[in-house]
């Protein structure tokens, strides 16, 4: 039986965690499938996981900067991008039935409204007949955490950012 595994809160780790249970999966020789909602697409952790043959790693198009800063046209079209991205992801999961698959900020993009709750149970039904499953997101629905097998909150204690302004580090956070 497939888990799901939901990494959630405002503290550093949810995406490295779950990308560690990739890796992890990807040495046994597991097909593994990681798809990236709400970033830009150049972390490093993505370009490492390309190398691996049964890896599927996928990234939704880049947004036009933080909802909280977007016009109501591009909250639009953002969602458009967003579901359309969710759907493609439900065709490749049918077509390639990874044993492991990570929803990077799906659990984001649902509670942001990107992603609407019908697609995002949908996606997680499809995730999980194929193969356990982790999503990750900042805040992430109340639907979704009561699905989760395993539910962990990420909180920050303490963090450069808020006590120097210290911004996002290639190779650290990215």
């Amino acid at each position: 039986m497939n888990r799901l595994h939901v990494h959630y809160g405002d503290g550093k780790g949810k995406t490295t965690a779950a990308m560690g249970m990739i890796l992890r999966a990807a040495g046994h020789g597991w097909r593994v499938l990681a798809a990236q909602w709400m970033k830009n697409g150049d972390s490093g952790e993505l370009e490492a996981l390309k190398r691996f043959l049964q890896a599927d790693v996928l990234s939704a198009p880049p947004m036009a900067g933080f909802t909280f800063q977007m016009n109501e046209a591009q909250k639009r079209e953002a969602a458009r991008q967003q579901e359309a991205f969710a759907l493609k992801i439900m065709e490749i999961i049918q077509e390639t039935k990874p044993a492991l698959l990570v929803l990077d900020e799906l659990g984001m993009a649902l509670a942001a409204g990107l992603v609407t709750e019908k697609t995002g149970r949908a996606l997680t039904d499809a995730a999980l007949n194929a193969g356990e499953t982790v999503i990750t997101g900042y805040d992430v629905p109340e639907w979704l955490r009561e699905r989760a097998d395993y539910l962990t909150l990420f909180k920050a204690q303490k963090h450069p950012y808020q006590a120097e302004g210290l911004p996002a580090r290639e190779g650290i956070e990215w």
